[in-house]
């Protein structure tokens, strides 16, 4: 199989549309695109828990709690300042509207200063509410942190980020979604190894070769070696969990799989046109790995199962030439 046969993707799970589910922020990377197809792995049934650590623009709990499929979220992320914006989202959504708005109409007069003293300012304070007007405002909703740990993106100059009719709108309808989930700042690997047998995990680390050069996307690195000693925890202790790894295109592949002695079962799902290769004046197929963990995959039904709700196909690693 190529990748050029899988330029047509299926629908796998009813989902209302990819966009119908609220983005609280701009945040790329989300997964919101590929919610239905993620959904399709969950168990049968409303979770218990589904548990989302490396939170980000939480799409899957976004997703997961407006399908009413998931009766608690749980999100957490090492990035502090993020997890103060979602606490503000999902507990102080009037608060967080009014400092946005304010910002907004504040920034009319010289928004390129005024960008920059919002980032400075945030830099030294960590004030959530500046995290959403600088990720309204940033190049592509693309977070870029320097090695010291400072938000150095610059702004978008062709865009004032969402009006703030808009940006309500957002906010108190992911509020709403959230307003009961548990919010953690801290590192993944406690929610991963330690989850409980009915709960799920999904993930979506840094992808490799993003954290670890100057201008990296993450607060935080993500050290390959490390991450797959707690996935082998994770299967040692039976825990259900889905991993979004890497990406391939129809000629590069970045990253290494996942070790097969982890015992994951590898599956492809189309992300559909690569944005870089668009800039580029090319078009091109973007797929990404998913991996599920063995308590997963037999609470499922086994791996027929599992290609029964991709839409009747599965695609593997070796399947891509």
């Amino acid at each position: 199989m190529t990748l050029a046969s899988l330029d047509t993707p299926h629908t796998p799970w009813k989902t209302e549309g990819p966009r119908t589910v609220v983005q609280a922020f701009p945040y790329q990377g989300s997964k919101r695109i590929l919610a239905g197809q993620i959904l399709s792995l969950f168990p049968d049934g409303k979770l218990r828990r589904l548990v989302e650590p490396f939170a980000g623009s939480a799409a899957i709990s976004l997703a997961a709690r407006h399908y009413g499929i998931a009766d608690h979220v749980s999100i957490s992320d090492v990035n502090a300042p993020l997890m103060g914006l979602w606490r503000m989202i999902a507990s102080e959504p009037d608060e967080l509207i009014a400092s946005y708005v304010h910002m907004w109409h504040e920034q009319q007069e010289d928004p390129r200063a005024y960008y920059l003293e919002a980032r400075e300012k945030f830099n030294r304070t960590q004030e959530p509410d500046l995290l959403l007007y600088l990720l309204c405002r940033c190049v592509k909703a693309a977070v870029r942190y320097s090695k010291t740990g400072a938000f150095n993106q610059g702004a978008d100059h062709r865009r004032l980020g969402a009006r703030p009719k808009v940006m309500s709108e957002r906010i108190l309808a992911a509020s709403n979604l959230m307003r009961t989930a548990e919010i953690v700042t801290g590192s993944y690997e406690d929610p991963l190894v330690n989850a409980d047998a009915e709960d799920l995990v999904y993930m979506d680390p840094p992808y490799q070769g993003t954290s670890d050069v100057p201008d990296h996307r993450y607060l935080k690195g993500l050290t390959r070696d490390t991450f797959t000693d707690s996935l082998r925890k994770a299967v040692d202790n039976d825990v259900s969990f889905i991993v979004s790894y890497d990406v391939v295109t129809a000629d590069n592949k970045y990253g290494f799989a996942l070790p097969d002695e982890l015992g994951l079962t590898h599956r492809h799902i189309v992300a559909g046109v690569s944005s870089q290769a668009t800039l580029q004046g090319k078009k091109k197929t973007t797929v990404e790995s998913l991996y599920l963990s063995p308590a997963l995959v037999r609470r499922l039904g086994g791996a027929e199962e599992l290609d029964r709700r991709m839409g009747q196909t599965a695609w593997h690693q070796d399947s891509l030439v």
